[in-house]
């Protein structure tokens, strides 16, 4: 069994001889610039290689890029013999990569959230809170902080019945 760093060095040579090999080796017209290769992993023993890919297009072209790699499989795996220069070169099974599905999926979520919070915002635009300020105080400390507001404002002067008592001060 290999080391894990071997393992990924061989996963990385095999991606980009591969990337290179439909860039400009292969000929098949369902491949080309259609296809990109995202990741590759080997097993442990580096027999067996999986590499994931996308396709620009709809499912039809998913379809015959699909079709291509399996035709161009062993083309490509002679090329990773070649390149990678170990004994047994890994067979190479390849799998479209469900990143780009899940982030469309992610962006959908996102929207409905940034909908309902939008909502939200407009519901509660007009709203006022149901209770006092503070909805912990008992009846007795409501009764006394309402006196105590009224004894305030009448010891500033600032009840009904004050007029304005700055005219004719001084400063000292």
């Amino acid at each position: 069994m290999a080391d894990k760093a071997r393992a990924k060095r061989l996963a990385d040579l095999i991606r980009e001889v591969i990337a290179q090999k439909l860039q400009r080796g292969i000929k098949d017209p369902r491949l080309g610039t259609r296809v990109t290769i995202t990741d590759t992993r080997v097993t442990g023993d580096l027999r067996e290689a999986t590499v994931f890919y996308t396709v620009y297009g709809d499912e039809s072209d998913r379809e015959e890029v699909a079709a291509g790699l399996n035709s161009a499989k062993g083309m490509l795996r002679s090329a990773v013999g070649q390149a990678a220069g170990v004994k047994h070169t890994p067979s190479l099974e390849f799998v479209p990569d469900a990143l780009p599905e899940t982030a469309r999926n992610l962006e959908h979520l996102f929207d409905q959230a940034r909908e309902r919070d939008e909502e939200v915002r407009r519901t509660s635009a007009g709203a006022q809170y149901a209770g006092e300020a503070d909805p912990y105080k008992e009846e007795g400390e409501r009764a006394e902080d309402d006196a105590n507001a009224e004894d305030d404002a009448d010891a500033d002067g600032a009840g009904p019945d004050s007029t304005d008592s700055t005219e004719g001060r001084t400063d000292r």
